[in-house]
């Protein structure tokens, strides 16, 4: 049985993992990395990446189709979804690769295997060749989550899909059930519904995309209803009865139950993090509903064991999961890094219009007990958004009224995952309604509109 020792040890090859293990290469550091499927994890290989791929299919599909609008002409508008799919992959593919390549550039070692912690500084790895062991007095658990399955709505990749079969679909769906309106829900939805699926989305919440402000969630949800989605809040399906091709399902909403049919079924319900065969049990390592309790610095309580990302807690975000990497490598290292603020990680949800929010809500800041100012801007008033053909939007941002300090950004419309940066730099260098108003935005541009959305809470807006 092969034996090596390293400074640090990475479980997990996502993106919080990988960039863990760079950087502390980075740092002068002996580091491997184990991961059991796929360099790169979840986010480039079956999340993040790949669905972007097929929105952005979706979106040229959509923009054919409004050719006409743009003085052009195209004809006999189709799309091959085996095609879409491939292009998809491909592109999953090639930043897989591109990690591999990386982590060899840093001298890292990549080990394919499954990971266990049979005692504190030593980890077995189950390899094709047999086992290996590892020892090192710093570890890091990057081993990601996977799709919650609930009881009575479990996936089996034909009639009832989680994010994995609706990335390589078994067919383009007729009558499509989502259920769950998060990013992931709402994404699929968006995709399946732009290239002709009839589809209708149940969320238990009262509104669509509920993490997200309510004046934006509402404005998202006119928006899908407009492209010919059903959208239904504050509903549950209960139960679903498969038959050959295709699933009954049995919704309560307002204590009543109905019956619809669909041909295929997407559940987004949420995710469960990977903590199962670890050990962690036995290390004494404190797990929540399935998550690793972690301090600020994403210490677990036993001493050199760390853990990030999704396995970490919301957010479930990959930008949060790489800054947590780098965090915990400089910290081993010796540094001293600043924690990372969750309230100050942008989410980006790439329906279509796409939906992206940094901060707290314009309720969260109330809930708070902030005295605060509103302001908001339509992309109607944007002649950039015009020209573009995108005029349907809005960019809302929520101030402390005593300081000037920024709580929140909230955007819905073209390229808004985008725009939200500026806002998280600008809470990031703990900016006022003065820096911001005092800030020159280029012209023609879509980012006019988070001036114009400043100047609104201080009733200084002059586009609008």
């Amino acid at each position: 049985m092969a034996s090596q020792s390293f400074d640090l040890i990475v479980i997990g090859a996502g993106p919080g993992g990988y960039v863990a293990a760079i950087r502390g290469a980075q740092l002068g550091l002996k580091v491997a990395v184990v991961e059991r499927e796929h360099m790169g994890g979840i986010c480039l290989n079956w999340g993040c990446i790949p669905t972007k791929a097929l929105l952005r299919s979706s979106e040229v599909f959509h923009l054919m189709h409004r050719a006409k609008e743009f003085g052009l002409s195209a004809e006999k508008i189709d799309y091959d979804i085996d095609a879409v799919v491939k292009r998809s992959r491909g592109v999953a593919k090639q930043l897989s690769g591109g990690v591999a390549h990386l982590l060899k550039k840093n001298k890292v070692t990549a080990i394919m295997g499954e990971a266990t912690i049979p005692a504190k500084g030593k980890v077995t790895v189950k390899t094709e060749k047999g086992s290996e062991e590892l020892t090192a007095k710093h570890i890091v658990l990057a081993t990601g989550a996977r799709a919650r399955e609930l009881p009575g709505l479990e996936a089996d990749g034909d009639l009832v899909w989680t994010y994995k079969h609706a990335l390589m679909p078994p067919r383009m769906p007729k009558k499509l059930l989502v259920i769950g309106s998060g990013a992931i829900g709402i994404e699929f939805a968006s995709f399946y519904n732009t290239l002709g699926a009839d589809t209708t989305v149940v969320e238990v919440m009262d509104r669509v995309l509920p993490v997200e402000d309510a004046e934006i969630s509402a404005f998202a949800k006119k928006q899908f209803e407009k492209q010919g989605m059903t959208i239904m809040e504050k509903s549950t399906v209960k139960k679903l009865d498969r038959a050959k091709g295709k699933v009954t399902a049995h919704i309560e909403r307002g204590g009543k139950t109905e019956t619809l049919e669909f041909d295929t079924v997407i559940s987004a319900v949420g995710i469960v993090g990977n903590t199962e065969g670890l050990g962690l049990e036995k290390l004494g390592v404190e797990v929540d509903r399935t998550h690793v309790v972690v301090d600020e610095y994403c210490r677990t309580k036993v001493d050199g064991l760390y853990a990030i990302g999704d396995i970490a807690g919301a957010p479930w975000l990959a930008h949060k999961a790489s800054h947590e990497g780098v965090m915990v490598a400089e910290l081993i290292a010796g540094g001293h890094p600043h924690p990372v603020r969750p309230e100050s990680i942008a989410g980006c949800t790439y329906c279509h219009p796409q939906v992206a929010s940094v901060g707290l809500t314009e309720a969260k800041a109330k809930e708070a007990g902030y005295d605060i100012k509103v302001g908001r801007f339509p992309f109607i008033g944007n002649g950039k958004a015009i020209a573009l053909g995108e005029p349907e939007g809005m960019v809302k941002t929520v101030f402390d009224a005593k300081t000037g300090e920024l709580l929140g950004a909230h955007m819905v419309g073209a390229e808004v995952t985008e725009l939200i940066q500026g806002y998280v730099v600008g809470r990031q260098l703990e900016t006022t309604e003065e820096d911001l108003m005092n800030t020159v935005f280029p012209h023609p541009t879509l980012s006019e509109m988070m001036h114009e959305s400043v100047l609104d809470a201080y009733g200084r807006a002059i586009h609008f």
